[in-house]
C-alpha cells in the first residue's frame, strides 16, 4: 500500500509540476512529459526523492551545502530570529543586529585589507552590484569614462542581465541580447582544452596576457575592472595554471584596475581555505559572495568591499542609489551567522584543508587509469574529470556532450548526483563528507564511467 501510495503523490506532484511550474536552466516541456525529480528530504551528504531512493549528493545542492543537511542549528537560528523580527529593511539609515554581527564576523575571516560588506540576495544580485559598484566608484573618482568591465570566456557570474552578461557562457549570452554594453571578454585560462601544446605555466601567461591586449584594445581610460572566479566552477571547474593569477594581479595593478574575485562557489571553505582568494594569495577590490555562506538553508549574498574602495563611497558624503528589499534579510542573517559560527567552532574548514580534500583528491586520481578519462583535476573540495575518446590527444567524443550525459544519467541511477559541463563531470561535495562517503563517491563514479565507456562503444 506504502508503494502504491508513494507512487500516486509522485505522480501528483509530477503533474502539478508539469502544469504549472517553469524550470531554470531547463526545458519545461520535456520535463513535463519525462517527469520532474521530486526531492523530499535530506540528512548529512544525502538527499531522498518522492520514491524513496537515496542520492549521494556529490554537489551539495547546487555548490552550497558546505555544512550538509539537517544542520539544526541552523534551522533553530531561523526560528528564532522569526520570533524576534522576522523582518526589516536596511533603507532609511536602518541595521539590524543579525545583519551589523555578519558583517563584522565576515570581516573577521576574510583577507585582512576587506572590512565591509553589502548585503543581496544572492551571487547573481551580488554581481549585478558590483557592476554598479565599479561604475560608482569611477565616477566618485572623476574618471567616468571606466566604465567598461572585462570577464573571462565560460566565466559564470549569475543569469541577471548584468551577471550573465558579466560571465561569458555563449548559451546565455544567444538568450537575450546580451552581453550588455560596457562588457568585454578575454580567454579562459582552460589548458587541457585549449592549451594545445603549450605547458601550462606557458599557458598560464598566454591567458593572463590576454587581459593586458584587451584592455589596451579597449584603451586603460576607459576600463574600470576585471572580474574572475578563482577557479571557474559552472564553466568545468577549471583551475588556473600556476603563472596565470600572479601574471592577471600585475596587469591589474599597472593598468590600476579594480579587482574582482567572485567567491560566490569557492568562497566559505570550498577550497581548503575561507576564500579563493586565500588559495591564490588574491588582493581583490570586491568579493562577491553567497552560496556557502548559509550553507544554502536561506537566501543571502553579499559583496565584500576593500577598504580602500569603501573609503571612497563612505568620504564623498552621496547617497549609492541601489538596494534591494530583501538585502540583509535578518532571518537568513542569522542563519548565515550561525553557519560561520559553526564553520569556526567545529574547525570544518582546517579539517578539509588537511584531512578530507588531500583524501578526495587522492581518491579521485585513481580514476586516471579508466580508459575514458583524459584528465583528473581538482582542488579542496572540488573535482573534475575530462571524459574522452583518445587520451594521447584529448580528443572528444562526437555528440557535443553525450558523453557527459551518458555519465551523470548512470550515476544517477546509482544513487550519485554530479553535473556534466559538455564532457567534464564536475562534483563538490558538501565540507563534512566523510572518508567512507569519499569512498562510496569514488566507487559510483568508477561504475558510471564503466558504464558510460560500454554505452559509447
Amino acid at each position: 500500500m506504502t508503494d502504491v501510495l508513494t507512487q500516486s503523490q509522485t505522480q501528483s506532484w509530477q503533474q502539478d509540476d508539469a502544469e504549472h511550474h517553469l524550470h531554470p536552466f531547463g526545458d519545461s516541456g520535456a520535463i513535463a512529459r519525462e517527469g520532474a525529480r521530486i526531492m523530499t528530504r535530506a540528512k548529512g551528504v544525502h538527499i531522498w526523492d518522492s520514491t524513496g531512493k537515496v542520492y549521494l549528493d556529490a554537489f551539495a545542492g547546487l555548490w552550497c551545502v558546505n555544512l550538509g543537511y539537517g544542520r539544526e542549528e541552523l534551522v533553530e537560528a531561523a526560528a528564532r530570529q522569526m520570533r524576534e523580527l522576522p523582518y526589516y529593511n536596511l533603507f532609511f539609515k536602518t541595521a539590524t543586529p543579525p545583519v551589523v554581527e555578519l558583517a563584522k564576523a565576515l570581516a573577521e575571516v576574510a583577507p585582512s585589507h576587506i572590512n565591509h560588506t553589502f548585503f543581496v540576495g544572492s551571487g547573481s544580485e551580488a554581481n549585478d552590484t558590483v557592476l554598479r559598484m565599479v561604475r560608482r566608484y569611477w565616477d566618485l573618482k572623476g574618471k567616468p569614462s571606466r566604465k567598461t568591465i572585462i570577464g573571462r570566456e565560460n566565466g559564470y557570474h549569475g543569469s541577471t542581465v548584468a551577471g550573465a552578461s558579466l560571465g561569458g557562457m555563449k548559451p546565455m549570452h544567444a538568450q537575450g541580447d546580451l552581453p550588455i554594453p560596457g562588457v568585454a571578454h578575454i580567454r579562459q585560462p582552460y589548458w587541457f582544452g585549449e592549451g594545445g601544446d603549450m605547458d601550462p605555466d606557458e599557458f598560464g601567461l598566454v591567458a593572463a596576457r590576454a587581459l593586458e591586449d584587451k584592455i589596451l584594445e579597449l584603451g586603460p581610460e576607459n576600463v574600470g575592472a576585471f572580474i574572475a572566479e578563482p577557479i571557474q566552477g559552472a564553466g568545468g571547474i577549471i583551475i588556473p595554471p600556476d603563472t596565470y593569477w600572479p601574471e592577471i594581479q600585475r596587469i591589474v595593478h599597472e593598468y590600476d584596475l579594480l579587482l574582482v574575485v567572485d567567491e560566490v562557489i569557492c568562497g566559505f571553505g570550498r577550497t581548503g581555505e575561507w576564500f579563493g582568494s586565500d588559495t591564490f594569495h588574491l588582493t581583490p577590490d570586491f568579493m562577491p559572495i553567497a552560496k556557502g555562506l548559509s550553507s544554502g538553508y536561506l537566501p543571502i549574498g553579499g559583496v565584500m568591499v576593500a577598504d580602500r574602495v569603501a573609503e571612497v563611497f563612505k568620504a564623498e558624503g552621496d547617497d549609492f542609489n541601489h538596494g534591494f528589499t530583501y538585502s540583509g534579510h535578518p532571518v537568513c542573517a542569522a542563519v548565515a551567522l550561525e553557519n560561520l559560527r559553526i564553520l569556526r567552532s567545529e574547525r570544518i574548514i582546517e579539517t578539509v584543508k588537511t584531512t578530507t580534500a588531500p583524501y578526495l583528491q587522492s581518491q579521485l586520481n585513481t580514476l586516471a587509469d579508466h580508459p575514458l578519462v583524459g584528465e583528473v583535476r581538482g582542488i579542496g573540495m572540488l573535482g573534475a574529470i575530462e571524459l574522452v575518446e583518445d587520451k594521447a590527444s584529448r580528443r572528444r567524443y562526437a555528440g557535443n556532450g553525450r558523453a557527459g550525459t551518458l555519465c551523470r544519467d548512470f550515476a544517477l541511477e546509482q544513487g550519485l548526483i554530479l553535473r556534466a559541463t559538455g564532457d567534464t563531470m564536475l562534483m563538490s561535495p558538501p565540507l563534512v563528507i566523510a572518508p567512507e562517503e569519499i569512498d562510496e563517491l569514488v566507487t559510483k563514479t568508477r561504475h558510471a564511467l564503466d558504464l558510460t565507456l560500454e554505452a559509447l562503444k
